[in-house]
C-alpha cells in the first residue's frame, strides 16, 4: 500500500507537467494546431494529448476551433492576477509613469524568460508608437532592450543562448555576427545601458537599462522608445543617464 501511494503524488506530477508542456506548445504558436501537431511538438502520445485538452477546453485555458486548438480565455484570468500582484509590476508602473512624462518617449518594462523577453508593462509618452507592443508578447533578446538583459547575462548563459539562438537577424534583413554580438554587450555593460536604432521597427531608435538586483542576475530591464526624430544620437547619452535612474528607482523598490 506504502508503495502504491508513494506512485500517486508522482503520477500526478507527471500529468501536470504534460498539461504545462501542452499548454507551452500552444502558447509559442501563433495559429490554431491540429491534435497531432501538439502531440508532436510535445512529445506525448496523441491519447494522452486529448485526454489533457478535454481538461484544458472545459477549464476555458484552451479553445477549440475549425482549424484546431488555441490558447483559450481562461489564460487571461492568470496574466491580469499576476499583473496586478507582481511586486516588479508594482513597482515599476509609477517610475515608468514619470519617465515617459519626464522624456516625452514611451516606457515599457520587460522581463527575460528563457531566451526571449517579454513586454510586462507600457505607458505612452507625449506621442504615442505607431505600432502596439502588446502586453505578453514575445520578443528576441538580440535586438532593442534585449540586448540590455542579454548583456546581463552570464558569460555561460551568453555562449548558450548563442548556441541554440544562431538567428541574429535584425528588421532590416542584417544579422549580427557573434563576434559582434559580443562586442556590444561588452559596450553596454561598460556604459550601462543599451541603444538600438530601428533593430525591430525601421524608423524607430531605442534606449534600455537593465535593473539590477543586488545579489542575483537582472532579468528584466526598462526602455524608452521614439521616432528616430525624437531620439536624434545626441539625446542618447541623456536618455542612457534617465533609463539607468529609472531603473535603478525600480530596483530599489523591488530588492
Amino acid at each position: 500500500m506504502a508503495s502504491e501511494s508513494a506512485k500517486a503524488p508522482v503520477s500526478s506530477m507527471r500529468s501536470l507537467e504534460r498539461a504545462i508542456d501542452v499548454l507551452e506548445v500552444l502558447d509559442e504558436s501563433r495559429h490554431a494546431l491540429r491534435l497531432s501537431d501538439i502531440a508532436r511538438r510535445a512529445g506525448l502520445p496523441v491519447a494522452t494529448t486529448q485526454r489533457i485538452l478535454t481538461v484544458l477546453e472545459a477549464r476555458g485555458r484552451i479553445e477549440r476551433g475549425s482549424t484546431g486548438y488555441r490558447p483559450g480565455v481562461g489564460l487571461i484570468f492568470g496574466a491580469h492576477a499576476y499583473l496586478n500582484s507582481s511586486p516588479l509590476v508594482l513597482a515599476a508602473r509609477p517610475v515608468l509613469q514619470e519617465l515617459a512624462a519626464e522624456t516625452g518617449l514611451t516606457a515599457s518594462l520587460f522581463m527575460r524568460v528563457g531566451w526571449y523577453r517579454v513586454v510586462l508593462a507600457r505607458v505612452d509618452g507625449a506621442h504615442p508608437l505607431r505600432y502596439e507592443i502588446p502586453i505578453g508578447e514575445r520578443l528576441p533578446l538580440h535586438i532593442g532592450a534585449g540586448k540590455a538583459l542579454a548583456a546581463a547575462m552570464s558569460p555561460e548563459e551568453i555562449e548558450r543562448f548563442l548556441d541554440e539562438e544562431p538567428d541574429l537577424t535584425r528588421a532590416d534583413g542584417t544579422a549580427y555576427s557573434r563576434t559582434d554580438f559580443l562586442a556590444e554587450l561588452a559596450e553596454i555593460r561598460a556604459r550601462g545601458y543599451s541603444t538600438a536604432s530601428g533593430e525591430r521597427v525601421p524608423g524607430m531608435t531605442s534606449v534600455a537599462a537593465a535593473v539590477q538586483p543586488t545579489d542575483t542576475p537582472a532579468t528584466a530591464a526598462l526602455q524608452v522608445s521614439g521616432t528616430s526624430d525624437e531620439v536624434p544620437a545626441e539625446r542618447i547619452a541623456a536618455l542612457g543617464v534617465e533609463v539607468q535612474r529609472a531603473a535603478y528607482a525600480v530596483a530599489r523598490r523591488v530588492f
